[in-house]
């Protein structure tokens, strides 16, 4: 984390707008979207009927060693399933939408106090099982408001749309996103808990290859749309922590010892859950997290109904490391080494694009000694390097390429693919297990290309067996798609902020919660 992680706008304005949220409450209404893809032939399907299906390859297990071996893994799913929690005159039932079905996916009972004036005490079972039920049945009758019109959608006219209408084939459905994203930013509300101390919440980094992390803090904490102070309206539940900020000043350097972690996220969900009922209604089902670092999956399993039951918006989505997709939210990995975009977003047209395939990198993980091994210094039309040659701009050369190759480094995500984006090059994503972001709305191969990591001695082949007019109708299309991976302060409709949000919006969807 060598850029102090946070820059001085980051942590003022996000002091600032923390105290303004405390000091008016200002009720909120959130903006985000839907559209759901089905990863793999045995991925269950979304309410919706499913737009699309993606093969996923065969995952490979990736390390990092630049940082410690991965520490033992958390107790396994099935593990999970099997821990209980104290048994209540009150319960839930969470089940996931499938179809016109319910499909069960938890039943736990829950153990629901008030807290007041810091004096806990249970609450009469009959009366807090009334109010709860009735706000339950409140939340699931807006959300199930917006599914029959996201299911309508794909029989209605198009939305005109002041800003953006979402069209052409990078979408699986747009007609059904566009309605999905409306629907969210009519009522979309989440509830931020307040609890925990910067550095390790509330916090984040703004100015590096884990940016996303203080970028969606810092916006959440200043949202006056989605962001709702009234926890009974809400209809998901950020856990505002930073596996980075985690990894800098709980985790001891060299020492193997991911205990630490593991304790201060357990510990901040046992708070949580103990001052407020919603992570026991749903057991954590409708609450989720968002991390950036390589240790961001192992780190949600430190509390197993956190890593097996809530949304995880994770950079390093892999599947071979228990991600789920259609649990799951895949986020990009955007490097911001200036806390902005300036000077990232642009690039020439086609026709002065001499170079057809480029790529420069450390030799790290499994995948990229492969691509080096067969393409460095071998051929002039694809240009890969370890280290570039001097005197040569690592921007110009993406800018001066028709395709920039985005190989997985130690884990799975990589900060090139949305370099590419922001380019104008058509991205080649070359990994195994990796469930690119925002997979359930955009159509990945429309706008580029995935490559397996056996036909990496094919990439010539393959790329020069892409036609002069199709080249054309990807570039097109990666020039239209790149708004949804920006990032901008404040955060404007349709990027990268509100793209995330729509894709926990689409889990929540997911989810339905009511008493039984």
């Amino acid at each position: 984390m060598g850029d102090e992680d946070v820059d001085g706008k980051c942590r003022i304005m996000l002091a600032c707008s923390s105290a303004k949220l405390f000091l008016f409450m200002v009720p909120l209404v959130l903006v985000s979207g839907f559209v759901f893809v089905n990863i793999g032939p045995k991925c269950p399907t979304s309410f919706l009927t499913s737009l699309s299906t993606t093969h996923i390859s065969p995952p490979l297990l990736l390390s990092s060693p630049s940082l410690p071996p991965a520490p033992a893994p958390a107790p396994s799913p099935q593990a999970a399933k099997e821990v209980s929690l104290p048994t209540s005159a009150l319960s839930t039932k969470v089940e996931s939408v499938q179809g016109d079905k319910n499909r069960t996916i938890q039943l736990n009972p829950i153990n629901i106090t008030l807290v007041s004036n810091n004096v806990t005490s249970t609450a009469s079972s009959e009366l807090m099982k009334k109010r709860v039920t009735k706000k339950i049945d409140k939340i699931e009758f807006e959300l199930q408001k917006a599914r029959v019109a996201i299911k309508a959608a794909s029989m209605d006219d198009p939305v005109d749309d002041p800003d953006y209408s979402p069209i052409g084939p990078m979408y699986w459905n747009a007609k059904v996103f566009h309605r999905s994203y409306l629907e969210m930013e009519k009522q979309f509300k989440i509830f931020v808990y307040r609890e925990g101390d910067p550095p390790l919440f509330h916090d984040g980094p703004c100015k590096s290859i884990y940016s996303m992390e203080g970028n969606f803090i810092y916006e959440m904490e200043r949202d006056t749309h989605f962001r709702t102070n009234n926890p009974d309206k809400a209809h998901a539940f950020y856990l505002p922590l930073s596996v980075v900020k985690m990894v800098r000043y709980v985790y001891q350097r060299d020492s193997h010892d991911f205990g630490p972690i593991r304790r201060t996220v357990r510990d901040y969900i046992d708070l949580v859950s103990d001052k407020y009922p919603f992570w026991n209604r749903s057991i954590g089902a409708d609450h989720f997290i968002l991390s950036c670092h390589d240790w961001g999956p192992e780190a949600s399993f430190s509390h197993p109904h956190l890593g097996q039951n809530s949304i995880r918006a994770l950079c390093n989505a892999n599947t071979s490391e228990r991600f789920k997709p259609r649990k799951d939210v895949s986020i990009p990995e955007i490097n911001l080494r200036t806390g902005s975009l300036k000077g990232l977003v642009g690039g020439p047209s086609p026709s002065v694009r001499p170079i057809l395939a480029f790529f420069a990198g450390g030799v790290h993980g499994p995948v990229r000694p492969v691509l080096l091994q067969h393409w460095e210094n071998k051929d002039n039309d694809i240009r890969v390097h370890k280290y570039l040659p001097k005197g040569t701009s690592y921007p110009d050369m993406m800018r001066s390429s028709k395709f920039c190759l985005c190989p997985s480094g130690y884990e799975v995500a990589s900060p090139r693919i949305v370099e590419a984006l922001y380019s104008g090059c058509v991205p080649v994503l070359i990994n195994s297990g990796y469930v690119p972001p925002f997979s359930d709305v955009l159509n990945w191969r429309s706008f580029s290309v995935i490559v397996s990591v056996e036909d990496i001695p094919k990439l010539k082949t393959i790329l020069t067996s892409i036609s002069p007019r199709q080249y054309l109708k990807m570039y097109r299309r990666v020039l239209k798609v790149r708004r949804h991976f920006e990032v901008n302060s404040p955060a404007k409709r349709f990027d990268v902020f509100h793209m995330i949000l729509h894709s926990i919006w689409v889990r929540r969807l997911n989810v339905r919660i009511r008493e039984v």
